[in-house]
């Protein structure tokens, strides 16, 4: 029976590589076989609070941590999103060395934000999950591609294997976040009252940000009809 905590599972597995040690030293520290930690850190099994304590202390986390509840080693919970960390924040926050990805990046922000406060009104918790784990596993696919092309030899860094990774998995997961998304757009309550979404609302609601998400708007718009185009074109 598959754990009910997979974040457990995935943290495991990166303290172990992020230290750059093999399952059967780190299951000799821990005292238990390779083969139980495997389970552990693939989810399979769900180990006992005895172990969660020796692995806190091996790693030196806490168990929050361990568990997936905080992103603090420490243990220090994130009350509130205001916490958090915002690049935009920074003072004469510009790339350096190129203004097209400063230009490509408060795009992309701005319009991420838009919709994470359009999907906060929704009200809907899974569309928000689904949501953010489709964006975040763009981010992902990104940054291994450029991971690997660097030529960086920390192979590791990763848990999803590479033939998987090159096979597509990380894409079969973006199109199953799109599909729950959906579903979950479509399954919110009938008392549910979507912001309005037409032009002069947007523009009101959101003076600053609108317009990077109009951009992108146009701009995908404009490269998926030429791509189409042209695919035609090329067919005839």
């Amino acid at each position: 029976m598959r754990m009910t905590n997979p974040d457990f599972a995935r943290t495991l597995s990166l303290l172990r590589q992020e230290r750059g040690i093999s399952q059967r030293q780190a299951a000799k520290t821990l005292g238990i076989s390779q083969a139980l930690l495997s389970h552990y850190e693939n989810g399979a099994r769900e180990p006992g609070l005895v172990f969660v304590v020796k692995a806190c202390d091996f790693y030196n986390v806490s168990a929050d941590f361990l568990l997936g509840r905080t992103l603090s080693r420490d243990g220090t919970t994130i009350l509130d999103a205001d916490t958090l960390y915002d690049v935009s924040d920074e003072r004469d926050n510009v790339l350096r060395g190129s203004v097209l990805a400063t230009l490509s990046k408060k795009l992309v922000v701005n319009s991420v934000g838009l919709l994470f406060d359009l999907l906060s009104k929704v009200g809907s918790k899974k569309a928000i999950r689904a949501a953010a784990n489709y964006l975040s596993g763009t981010v992902y696919i990104l940054f291994r591609h450029l991971h690997r092309a660097s030529g960086n030899e920390n192979g590791d860094f990763f848990n999803i294997r590479e033939e998987w990774f090159l096979a597509g998995l990380p894409r079969a997961d973006l199109l199953m976040s799109e599909a729950e998304f959906v579903d979950a757009l479509a399954n919110v309550g009938k008392d549910t009252r979507f912001p309005p979404l037409d032009n002069d609302s947007m523009k009101a609601a959101y003076p600053g940000t609108y317009q990077s998400l109009l951009q992108i708007v146009h701009t995908c718009g404009e490269r998926l009809n030429g791509e189409m185009a042209s695919h035609l074109e090329n067919t005839r």
